[in-house]
């Protein structure tokens, strides 16, 4: 009985949101309690299993400007000085090494994720369905980032453990953050590639959200077709 008033509730919503949005009565019959809830679960599992596969693979992140992890603002602000003293081979692997520790990581979400749509509540259905264009998106954050920063830590670590101006970064930002001058995100590489990893990571989920809204007849999937094509 749960589940079916579950269902209920969220077509009844997608039904006003339909109507708000001047669909026809038409589009409203032609779709099932059952196929708003599918269409709506769908297209966030499709849209989440997308964002992880384009950043998850080499120059995920690396390649892509929108995404690319750059040296930490403390040594951004001394790149110049580190260049000029010899040091652009290192400053260089850095940021590759950090991006490539992001790509590394990226593939433990999808597990998450997932079952981050297997949790939704009623209300939680509500608020996307009726949100703006990230509302999903925004969802994921809440239920997936204090998890997915305990996964990627560790990752993210070997991978960045092995360049040696990611220790002097560690050592220096420490006495930083004693200091008030780095914030507790900044204070290692690792914590700081795991920040701009999960930051890229949602903008993805965020960018495949706004697709699947804005052109629902460009989605994978039969039933999402249906259900945001009859909310548009």
């Amino acid at each position: 009985m749960k589940g079916a008033r579950m269902l209920a509730a969220i077509l009844r919503w997608l039904t006003c949101l339909l109507i708000a949005t001047s669909a026809s009565a038409a589009d409203l019959s032609g779709i099932s309690s059952t196929e708003a809830t599918g269409g709506l679960k769908q297209a966030l599992v499709d849209g989440s299993s997308a964002a992880v596969s384009l950043l998850g693979r080499t120059d995920g992140f690396l390649g892509n400007p929108k995404v690319k992890i750059p040296l930490p603002p403390a040594l951004q602000r001394v790149e110049s000085a580190l260049r000029f003293a010899g040091m652009k081979q290192q400053a260089d692997e850095l940021v590759v090494a950090m991006n490539r520790a992001a790509e590394a990581a990226v593939p433990e979400a999808k597990t998450l994720l997932v079952d981050a749509v297997r949790k939704m509540t009623v209300k939680d259905a509500h608020g996307i369905l009726t949100g703006g264009d990230t509302a999903a998106t925004e969802y994921f954050r809440r239920a997936t980032q204090a998890q997915l920063t305990q996964r990627f830590l560790p990752i993210v670590k070997k991978a960045t453990d092995r360049v040696g101006l990611a220790e002097q970064y560690n050592s220096l930002a420490s006495t930083g953050l004693q200091l008030g001058l780095v914030r507790q995100e900044q204070a290692t590489i690792e914590s700081y590639v795991t920040q701009k990893a999960l930051d890229g990571l949602y903008f993805m989920i965020g960018e495949q959200e706004r697709g699947f809204r804005t052109n629902p007849l460009g989605a994978s999937s039969d039933i999402v077709k249906r259900v945001f094509g009859a909310m548009r």
